[in-house]
């Protein structure tokens, strides 16, 4: 989230309280796409008064107003990310649970013929790879998202 809180909130008309600003800045600050149970104890961490509910209320209208993306990665948890970073696709490992964030001009490019051959332009698209270690040494559970070309 490139613009500051109060940008974002006046834009969209939203108030800007408390807990908006907090659950804002740890939405902006998170390296991987926590779900709202582990946003609400980060936020917590900075502002024990914050209910739950209010987090689950502040999530859906942030993903109402596009300033977020819902994911689900295949277990069911709905889990965030900021809408204004550069587009990207996800791997999903199954069996640890990382989800690793690249871009693939070649992926983009495939998708846009495939349209076209089928009469379509693409308007958006989320790509989700689920996919399990070649090697069977142990991985990491860190559940971080990590960013490749």
């Amino acid at each position: 989230m490139s613009d500051s809180v109060e940008e974002i909130c006046r834009a969209l008309n939203l108030r800007v309280t408390g807990p908006r600003r907090v659950i804002m800045q740890v939405l902006a600050e998170a390296t991987d796409h926590p779900d709202t149970v582990e946003l609400h104890r980060r936020v917590t961490q900075i502002d024990p008064s914050v209910a739950l509910a209010t987090v689950y209320r502040t999530v859906k209208l942030l993903e109402d107003k596009k300033i977020i993306e819902r994911h689900t990665f295949g277990d069911g948890r709905a889990r965030y990310e900021s809408a204004d970073h550069a587009h990207h696709d996800h791997l999903i490992d199954v069996e640890t649970g990382d989800i690793i964030e690249f871009h693939s001009d070649e992926i983009e490019r495939l998708q846009e013929e495939i349209a076209r051959k089928h009469g379509y332009k693409i308007v958006s698209h989320k790509l989700e790879i689920f996919v399990a270690p070649l090697d069977k040494q142990p991985k990491s559970t860190s559940r971080k998202a990590r960013k490749t070309s």
